[in-house]
């Protein structure tokens, strides 16, 4: 399996987040992706490619256009403001009431129409960093069409939490839903995004909520008691071409593995009857019995038996980094879930 990955994703660095109401240190920090390159590299596990160079169109094609340009021009508005700061958080949001038609010239308002949380710092690097983790996604995507089985994106920044024009979550753009687009672009008719991530996906599933030919399943922490709390319920099933292409399994926090792999079989059970012809694991390691911001309780080997489960599907499939954040254990549970699908891959051929 190849690992595809660039330093530029380095360049987000942030040092701190707003979290449980206060100024703590940064959860989603290069080390994230760091250690989990040493493991596989520790263990040969393949070659590992520097993505290539796109255009922003695969991009558009999920997020809006205004959004993408506020990514990229927000230093350079940020600066013009006087701001020296080299963190910058949103304190104002268009919520309830609020108008949501009209961007404003500011860059807090900018900032805060564009967001959906404090707790996602951006910097002079932010958007290097996302767009090259994006184009990550996307080699991954192409090597999947030129006829590899499987690949592994490794993306960092994350990017299930960001919506079409939304970042929060630590993500900034959606990878695991550009290269969905980008597969269906190309002539994929259906695929599957699966989300094993501790939080829900909710921009994922806000991007392909209304369609039929990509289905979204994700097994997560329950959203009365979890970011990002307003995306996520069970009942949520998908809206005019999409009814019943979405799935749900919000699970208790102290979920341990009896309780998440039933949840999975169920939706192995929904992806097998889809029958995609690709699919996209968004790969969140915060499962982890020992993440600092998890609540699940999931041992290092049920990693391994999750990426055996997927093997089983029978389907191309393309790994998307997502959450993580018990750095010093990520690597290793990284490499376990790839090598518990490779090793069955190996077994079932």
């Amino acid at each position: 399996m190849k690992t595809i990955f660039s330093p530029d994703q380095l360049l987000h660095a942030p040092t701190k987040e707003i979290s449980d109401g206060q100024l703590v240190p940064a959860n989603e920090i290069p080390s994230r992706a760091e250690i989990i390159l040493a493991h596989l590299k520790k263990a040969q596990f393949g070659e590992v490619l520097t993505p290539n160079e796109f255009s922003l169109d695969p991009i558009l094609k999920v997020h809006d256009a205004d959004y993408v340009t506020f990514l990229q021009d927000f230093w350079k508005l940020w600066l013009a403001e006087g701001r020296t700061v080299e963190e910058v958080f949103p304190f104002v949001w268009p919520v309830h009431g609020l108008r949501h038609d009209i961007v404003p010239d500011h860059i807090d308002g900018k900032l805060g129409f564009y967001s959906f949380d404090a707790g996602s710092p951006m910097g002079e690097h932010t958007w290097v960093a996302a767009r090259k983790s994006a184009e990550t996604a996307l080699t991954g995507a192409e090597l999947i069409l030129s006829g590899d089985n499987s690949a592994f994106a490794l993306c960092r920044p994350p990017g299930h939490h960001s919506h079409r024009r939304l970042y929060g979550g630590y993500c900034f753009l959606n990878n695991a839903a550009i290269a969905a687009q980008y597969l269906r672009d190309q002539g994929v008719a259906k695929v599957t995004v699966f989300d094993v991530d501790y939080h829900h996906g909710n921009g994922t599933q806000a991007i392909f909520y209304d369609r039929a030919d990509v289905q979204f399943l994700s097994i997560h922490a329950d959203p009365k008691v979890e970011f990002p709390y307003y995306l996520g319920h069970a009942n949520e099933r998908g809206l005019k071409e999409g009814a019943g292409y979405n799935h749900n399994y919000p699970l208790p926090h102290g979920t341990a593995w009896a309780q998440w792999e039933e949840a999975m079989e169920d939706a192995c059970h929904s992806i097998e009857k889809f029958a995609p012809d690709v699919i996209i694991v968004s790969l969140g390691m915060d499962p982890y019995e020992n993440d600092p911001i998890s609540q699940f309780k999931l041992k290092r080997d049920d990693f391994t038996k999750i990426g055996a489960r997927i093997a089983k599907l029978g389907k191309p499939t393309l790994f998307v980094m997502e959450g993580g954040y018990a750095v010093g254990d990520l690597g290793i549970n990284c490499t376990k879930a790839l090598s518990g699908y490779l090793d069955t891959v190996k077994v079932g051929s």
